[in-house]
């Protein structure tokens, strides 16, 4: 992290930029972490700044492949002044602050991701079921049968797995090393489905205004976002003490 806090009186003045932030374009306020204290986790604290800060300005990342109807945004910080007060926490712990909301991140996106493969899968079962080839409907040919008996099953998976997650987290227990095993899973079972669902499609979920099209192109920020494969996979371990 290369944002810096200094305090100034009762203010804190900031310096720095962030990119990749989702809303960026339209929020009016951000909450901002920068490091306060020397390098390492307890350097960080966390603040809110408002849109209209003097010093403070935006661009937005408007070319991507997915995720259309999100914005995203780079961030600038040229000597901005907050007010004391608006330091989010104590000073040095937003790190901790972070990992904490990052779990409920992945929560969410571990239910994003389920969702969309379950729209994946109604849309091929839909479409296999009106479309006919060799004289009869997709849905009656074998290898179509067995792709959307491969999909489904991963969708009920999921949805058990995470339903138990739930379960745990309502009885304050936030299972770490399975909420990230099942973040980098759903991804990888997202992958599947979105691919599978192409197949069914065939030339038809290529053109765009379906949501097999759109959901192909997603794929891949849902992989990175909230925390990579890589990176879910590297926690889970760790958080299994090993």
């Amino acid at each position: 992290m290369q944002t810096t806090a200094r305090q100034d009186g009762n203010h804190w003045v900031i310096n720095g930029a962030k990119t990749f932030i989702t809303g960026g374009m339209t929020a009016d306020h951000y909450v901002i972490g920068a490091r306060t204290g020397g390098e390492g986790l307890n350097g960080i604290s966390l603040f809110l700044v408002d849109a209209d800060a003097e010093g403070f300005s935006r661009t937005a990342l408007d070319k991507k492949m997915g995720w259309w109807a999100s914005d995203q945004a780079s961030l600038y910080f040229d000597e901005v002044r907050v007010p004391a007060e608006n330091m989010l926490g104590e000073e040095g712990r937003g790190f901790i602050q972070i990992m904490h909301n990052f779990n409920h991140e992945r929560l969410g996106m571990v239910a994003q991701s389920l969702g969309m493969m379950r729209v994946l899968l109604e849309y091929s079962i839909d479409y296999a079921q009106q479309r006919e080839t060799f004289g009869k409907p997709l849905i009656k040919h074998q290898v179509i049968r067995h792709k959307i008996a491969d999909m489904s099953a991963r969708v009920d998976r999921l949805d058990g797995w995470l339903n138990q997650i739930c379960w745990l987290a309502e009885q304050g227990e936030m299972p770490v090393a399975q909420l990230c095993k099942a973040k980098f899973s759903a991804t990888k079972d997202l992958e599947y489905c979105a691919s599978e669902a192409m197949q069914i499609l065939g030339g038809a979920g290529y053109l765009r205004g379906n949501p097999v099209e759109r959901f192909y192109r997603e794929v891949k920020v849902m992989a990175i976002g909230g925390g990579s494969e890589e990176i879910m996979r590297d926690l889970a371990v760790r958080q299994m003490g090993l």
